[in-house]
Protein backbone atom coordinates (compact mmCIF):
# COMPACT_ATOMS: atom_id res chain seq x y z
CA UNK A 1 0.00 0.00 0.00
CA UNK A 2 1.18 3.33 -1.37
CA UNK A 3 2.13 5.40 1.78
CA UNK A 4 -0.01 9.13 1.08
CA UNK A 5 2.25 12.00 1.23
CA UNK A 6 1.81 14.68 4.35
CA UNK A 7 1.90 17.67 4.71
CA UNK A 8 4.27 20.46 5.46
CA UNK A 9 2.95 20.56 9.14
CA UNK A 10 2.53 17.07 9.75
CA UNK A 11 6.78 16.55 8.80
CA UNK A 12 7.86 19.40 11.02
CA UNK A 13 5.43 18.12 14.00
CA UNK A 14 7.14 14.82 13.27
CA UNK A 15 10.84 14.95 13.81
CA UNK A 16 13.08 13.24 12.56
CA UNK A 17 11.52 9.96 11.19
CA UNK A 18 8.87 12.06 9.46
CA UNK A 19 11.84 13.79 7.65
CA UNK A 20 12.91 10.43 6.87
CA UNK A 21 9.94 9.51 5.03
CA UNK A 22 9.72 12.33 3.52
CA UNK A 23 12.87 11.96 1.90
CA UNK A 24 12.08 8.61 0.97
CA UNK A 25 9.33 9.62 -0.83
CA UNK A 26 10.94 11.93 -2.73
CA UNK A 27 12.03 9.47 -4.76
CA UNK A 28 9.54 6.63 -4.68
CA UNK A 29 6.41 8.88 -5.29
CA UNK A 30 8.48 10.94 -7.73
CA UNK A 31 6.09 12.74 -10.39
CA UNK A 32 2.86 12.30 -8.02
CA UNK A 33 0.48 15.21 -7.71
CA UNK A 34 1.13 15.09 -3.93
CA UNK A 35 4.68 15.36 -3.69
CA UNK A 36 4.52 17.92 -6.51
CA UNK A 37 1.85 19.58 -3.98
CA UNK A 38 4.35 19.01 -0.86
CA UNK A 39 7.26 20.51 -2.39
CA UNK A 40 5.98 23.44 -3.97
CA UNK A 41 4.38 24.14 -0.42
CA UNK A 42 7.69 23.47 1.10
CA UNK A 43 9.18 25.71 -1.60
CA UNK A 44 6.93 29.02 -0.45
CA UNK A 45 7.57 28.24 3.59
CA UNK A 46 11.03 28.40 3.74
CA UNK A 47 12.55 28.52 7.42
CA UNK A 48 16.58 28.55 7.18
CA UNK A 49 19.52 29.46 4.80
CA UNK A 50 21.22 26.94 2.47
CA UNK A 51 24.76 27.16 2.91
CA UNK A 52 26.54 24.97 -0.06
CA UNK A 53 30.27 23.99 0.45
CA UNK A 54 31.89 22.88 -2.71
CA UNK A 55 35.58 22.32 -3.53
CA UNK A 56 38.12 19.52 -4.62
CA UNK A 57 37.97 16.18 -2.77
CA UNK A 58 40.31 16.07 0.06
CA UNK A 59 40.15 19.43 0.67
CA UNK A 60 38.20 19.21 4.08
CA UNK A 61 34.61 19.69 3.43
CA UNK A 62 33.42 16.96 5.63
CA UNK A 63 35.84 18.17 8.39
CA UNK A 64 34.17 21.84 8.11
CA UNK A 65 30.71 20.63 7.97
CA UNK A 66 31.27 18.95 11.87
CA UNK A 67 32.10 22.43 12.97
CA UNK A 68 29.37 23.99 11.08
CA UNK A 69 27.32 21.79 12.36
CA UNK A 70 28.73 22.13 15.96
CA UNK A 71 28.40 25.91 15.88
CA UNK A 72 24.72 25.92 15.00
CA UNK A 73 23.69 24.00 17.27
CA UNK A 74 25.74 25.48 20.39
CA UNK A 75 23.66 28.58 19.27
CA UNK A 76 20.44 27.00 19.18
CA UNK A 77 19.76 26.09 15.61
CA UNK A 78 18.49 23.21 13.88
CA UNK A 79 20.90 21.70 10.76
CA UNK A 80 19.79 19.39 7.83
CA UNK A 81 22.67 18.21 5.65
CA UNK A 82 22.93 16.59 2.94
CA UNK A 83 25.88 14.96 1.60
CA UNK A 84 25.83 14.15 -2.05
CA UNK A 85 28.90 11.89 -3.04
CA UNK A 86 29.39 10.21 -6.52
CA UNK A 87 27.50 7.55 -6.95
CA UNK A 88 28.04 3.74 -7.77
CA UNK A 89 28.06 2.93 -11.61
CA UNK A 90 26.58 -0.79 -10.17
CA UNK A 91 23.27 0.54 -7.92
CA UNK A 92 23.27 4.39 -8.64
CA UNK A 93 23.79 4.81 -5.28
CA UNK A 94 26.09 7.40 -2.76
CA UNK A 95 29.59 5.51 -3.29
CA UNK A 96 31.32 6.90 -0.39
CA UNK A 97 28.24 7.57 1.87
CA UNK A 98 29.41 10.83 3.77
CA UNK A 99 27.23 10.52 6.69
CA UNK A 100 30.02 8.06 7.80
CA UNK A 101 32.40 10.98 7.92
CA UNK A 102 29.97 13.04 10.40
CA UNK A 103 30.19 13.15 14.00
CA UNK A 104 26.59 13.84 15.14
CA UNK A 105 24.54 12.43 18.12
CA UNK A 106 21.79 10.19 16.81
CA UNK A 107 19.98 11.24 19.75
CA UNK A 108 20.14 15.25 18.89
CA UNK A 109 16.60 15.79 17.16
CA UNK A 110 18.24 18.87 15.85
CA UNK A 111 20.45 17.47 13.45
CA UNK A 112 19.54 15.64 10.35
CA UNK A 113 21.81 14.21 8.08
CA UNK A 114 20.93 12.52 4.47
CA UNK A 115 23.40 11.04 2.30
CA UNK A 116 22.23 11.28 -1.46
CA UNK A 117 23.78 10.03 -5.36
CA UNK A 118 24.83 12.65 -8.01
CA UNK A 119 23.84 10.09 -9.99
CA UNK A 120 25.17 10.66 -13.54
CA UNK A 121 24.68 14.93 -13.24
CA UNK A 122 27.97 16.22 -14.01
CA UNK A 123 27.13 19.33 -11.86
CA UNK A 124 26.76 17.34 -8.79
CA UNK A 125 23.24 17.38 -8.08
CA UNK A 126 20.62 15.64 -8.74
CA UNK A 127 16.33 16.53 -9.45
CA UNK A 128 16.03 14.17 -5.76
CA UNK A 129 18.81 15.81 -3.98
CA UNK A 130 17.36 19.48 -5.32
CA UNK A 131 14.02 18.15 -3.56
CA UNK A 132 15.36 17.56 -0.80
CA UNK A 133 16.85 20.43 -0.16
CA UNK A 134 13.61 22.40 -0.75
CA UNK A 135 12.14 20.25 1.62
CA UNK A 136 14.75 20.34 4.72
CA UNK A 137 14.67 24.09 4.08
CA UNK A 138 11.62 24.40 5.29
CA UNK A 139 11.73 22.61 8.36
CA UNK A 140 15.49 23.57 9.40
CA UNK A 141 17.38 26.66 10.26
CA UNK A 142 20.32 26.00 8.54
CA UNK A 143 20.81 23.61 5.49
CA UNK A 144 24.37 22.57 4.48
CA UNK A 145 24.18 21.18 1.56
CA UNK A 146 28.29 19.11 0.71
CA UNK A 147 28.77 18.72 -2.90
CA UNK A 148 30.84 16.12 -4.34
CA UNK A 149 33.51 18.39 -5.34
CA UNK A 150 34.51 20.82 -8.27
CA UNK A 151 36.00 21.27 -11.26
CA UNK A 152 35.55 22.89 -14.41
CA UNK A 153 31.95 22.22 -15.22
CA UNK A 154 30.61 21.42 -11.74
CA UNK A 155 28.46 24.48 -10.75
CA UNK A 156 24.59 22.93 -10.05
CA UNK A 157 25.35 24.27 -5.89
CA UNK A 158 24.80 27.89 -6.95
CA UNK A 159 21.43 27.10 -7.69
CA UNK A 160 20.03 25.97 -4.30
CA UNK A 161 22.09 27.46 -1.93
CA UNK A 162 21.80 30.69 -0.42
CA UNK A 163 25.54 31.50 0.17
CA UNK A 164 28.03 29.19 -2.08
CA UNK A 165 31.26 28.15 0.22
CA UNK A 166 34.46 27.44 -1.79
CA UNK A 167 36.90 25.36 0.27
CA UNK A 168 40.76 25.70 -0.83
CA UNK A 169 43.28 23.42 0.08
CA UNK A 170 46.76 25.07 0.65
CA UNK A 171 49.40 23.59 -1.77
CA UNK A 172 47.24 22.62 -4.57
CA UNK A 173 47.44 24.94 -6.58
CA UNK A 174 43.57 24.98 -6.60
CA UNK A 175 43.69 28.80 -7.26
CA UNK A 176 45.37 28.89 -10.52
CA UNK A 177 43.04 26.09 -11.41
CA UNK A 178 39.82 28.08 -10.73
CA UNK A 179 41.10 31.05 -12.51
CA UNK A 180 41.37 29.42 -15.29
CA UNK A 181 37.99 27.26 -15.11
CA UNK A 182 36.16 30.69 -14.31
CA UNK A 183 35.38 29.26 -11.21
CA UNK A 184 36.13 32.37 -8.76
CA UNK A 185 32.83 34.21 -10.26
CA UNK A 186 30.84 30.94 -8.43
CA UNK A 187 31.17 31.59 -4.60
CA UNK A 188 29.81 33.96 -1.90
CA UNK A 189 32.97 32.77 0.85
CA UNK A 190 36.16 31.52 0.02
CA UNK A 191 37.19 29.46 2.79
CA UNK A 192 41.27 28.34 2.78
CA UNK A 193 41.16 24.61 4.30
CA UNK A 194 43.97 23.75 6.55
CA UNK A 195 45.61 27.20 8.32
CA UNK A 196 47.62 24.75 11.00
CA UNK A 197 49.78 24.56 7.81
CA UNK A 198 51.47 27.96 7.93
CA UNK A 199 52.87 29.60 5.34
CA UNK A 200 51.33 27.27 2.87
CA UNK A 201 48.05 28.54 3.76
CA UNK A 202 48.99 32.05 4.07
CA UNK A 203 50.03 31.90 0.70
CA UNK A 204 47.27 30.32 -0.70
CA UNK A 205 44.60 33.14 1.01
CA UNK A 206 46.50 35.87 -0.99
CA UNK A 207 46.56 34.04 -3.91
CA UNK A 208 42.72 33.08 -3.63
CA UNK A 209 42.58 37.10 -2.92
CA UNK A 210 43.82 37.98 -6.14
CA UNK A 211 42.01 35.41 -8.24
CA UNK A 212 38.62 37.10 -7.04
CA UNK A 213 39.93 40.90 -7.82
CA UNK A 214 39.81 39.21 -11.57
CA UNK A 215 36.50 39.03 -11.76
CA UNK A 216 34.02 42.24 -12.78
CA UNK A 217 32.20 44.03 -10.00
CA UNK A 218 29.54 46.37 -10.35
CA UNK A 219 29.33 48.51 -7.38
CA UNK A 220 25.91 46.63 -6.07
CA UNK A 221 28.21 43.65 -6.39
CA UNK A 222 29.13 41.17 -3.52
CA UNK A 223 32.53 40.99 -3.00
CA UNK A 224 33.83 37.15 -1.32
CA UNK A 225 35.54 37.83 1.57
CA UNK A 226 38.66 35.09 2.12
CA UNK A 227 38.97 33.10 5.68
CA UNK A 228 41.51 31.02 6.43
CA UNK A 229 40.00 28.39 8.97
CA UNK A 230 41.35 25.10 10.76
CA UNK A 231 38.06 23.04 11.33
CA UNK A 232 40.47 20.65 13.84
CA UNK A 233 41.62 23.45 16.21
CA UNK A 234 38.44 25.69 15.51
CA UNK A 235 40.66 28.44 14.12
CA UNK A 236 39.33 30.76 11.78
CA UNK A 237 35.72 29.84 12.66
CA UNK A 238 34.45 32.78 13.67
CA UNK A 239 35.73 35.33 10.66
CA UNK A 240 34.33 32.36 8.59
CA UNK A 241 30.74 32.72 10.39
CA UNK A 242 31.17 36.50 10.27
CA UNK A 243 31.57 36.34 6.14
CA UNK A 244 28.33 33.86 6.02
CA UNK A 245 26.73 36.22 8.43
CA UNK A 246 27.69 39.08 6.27
CA UNK A 247 26.35 37.55 3.41
CA UNK A 248 23.02 36.60 4.88
CA UNK A 249 22.73 40.08 5.53
CA UNK A 250 23.52 41.78 2.30
CA UNK A 251 20.95 39.22 0.41
CA UNK A 252 18.03 39.90 3.10
CA UNK A 253 18.76 43.73 1.69
CA UNK A 254 16.75 45.19 -1.12
CA UNK A 255 14.63 41.68 -1.88
CA UNK A 256 18.11 39.75 -3.30
CA UNK A 257 17.49 36.41 -1.68
CA UNK A 258 13.76 36.21 -2.63
CA UNK A 259 15.40 37.25 -6.35
CA UNK A 260 17.90 34.60 -5.98
CA UNK A 261 15.20 32.11 -4.58
CA UNK A 262 13.11 33.04 -7.42
CA UNK A 263 15.66 32.37 -10.19
CA UNK A 264 16.69 28.63 -9.07
CA UNK A 265 13.12 28.17 -9.20
CA UNK A 266 13.21 28.80 -12.57
CA UNK A 267 16.18 27.29 -13.07
CA UNK A 268 15.04 23.69 -11.89
CA UNK A 269 12.00 23.68 -14.20
CA UNK A 270 14.05 24.70 -17.32
CA UNK A 271 16.54 21.87 -16.34
CA UNK A 272 14.04 19.15 -15.96
CA UNK A 273 12.01 19.99 -18.91
CA UNK A 274 15.53 20.34 -20.57
CA UNK A 275 17.03 16.72 -19.09
CA UNK A 276 13.27 14.94 -20.38
CA UNK A 277 12.73 16.61 -23.57
CA UNK A 278 15.72 17.98 -24.65
CA UNK A 279 16.20 21.76 -26.01
CA UNK A 280 13.25 21.88 -28.33
CA UNK A 281 11.26 20.85 -25.77
CA UNK A 282 12.29 23.68 -23.67
CA UNK A 283 12.20 25.99 -26.27
CA UNK A 284 8.02 25.23 -26.90
CA UNK A 285 7.27 25.77 -23.39
CA UNK A 286 9.88 29.08 -22.73
CA UNK A 287 6.73 31.12 -22.57
CA UNK A 288 4.73 29.33 -20.39
CA UNK A 289 7.40 27.65 -18.04
CA UNK A 290 5.89 28.72 -14.65
CA UNK A 291 2.41 30.51 -14.17
CA UNK A 292 1.15 33.09 -11.48
CA UNK A 293 0.80 31.25 -8.58
CA UNK A 294 2.41 28.02 -9.83
CA UNK A 295 5.04 26.41 -7.33
CA UNK A 296 8.17 24.94 -9.54
CA UNK A 297 7.15 21.59 -8.51
CA UNK A 298 3.71 21.78 -9.62
CA UNK A 299 4.85 23.18 -13.07
CA UNK A 300 7.53 20.45 -13.69
CA UNK A 301 4.73 18.29 -13.56
CA UNK A 302 1.93 20.29 -15.58
CA UNK A 303 5.21 20.29 -18.34
CA UNK A 304 5.96 16.63 -18.39
CA UNK A 305 2.26 15.87 -19.00
CA UNK A 306 2.06 18.64 -21.46
CA UNK A 307 5.38 17.58 -23.48
CA UNK A 308 4.99 13.89 -23.29
CA UNK A 309 1.21 14.16 -24.46
CA UNK A 310 2.45 16.27 -27.66
CA UNK A 311 5.27 13.67 -28.59
CA UNK A 312 2.15 10.97 -28.06
CA UNK A 313 -0.03 12.99 -30.22
CA UNK A 314 2.93 13.41 -32.92
CA UNK A 315 3.32 10.04 -32.92
CA UNK A 316 0.18 8.77 -33.68
CA UNK A 317 -0.21 10.97 -36.30
CA UNK A 318 2.82 8.97 -38.08
CA UNK A 319 0.88 5.90 -37.68
CA UNK A 320 -1.68 6.51 -39.22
Amino acid sequence: MTRPVPSLDEIRRGGKPAVARALTQIETAHGSEGLARLLDEATANPKGDVLGLTGPPGVGKSTLTNALITAARASGRTVGVVAVDPSSRFTGGALLGDRTRLRTDPDDQGVFVRSMAARDRLGGLSDHAVAAIVLMRAVYDLVVVESVGIGQSEGDIAFVADTVLLCIQPGSGDSLQFMKAGVMELPDVVCVTKADMGEPARRAMADVAGALTLAAHSPDDWIAPVALVSSASGFGLDDLAAAVAGHAAWLAAAGRRARRRAAQARHWVEDAVRVRFGARGLAAVADDLIRAGEGPFGAMRRLDADLAGRLSRRRDDRDR
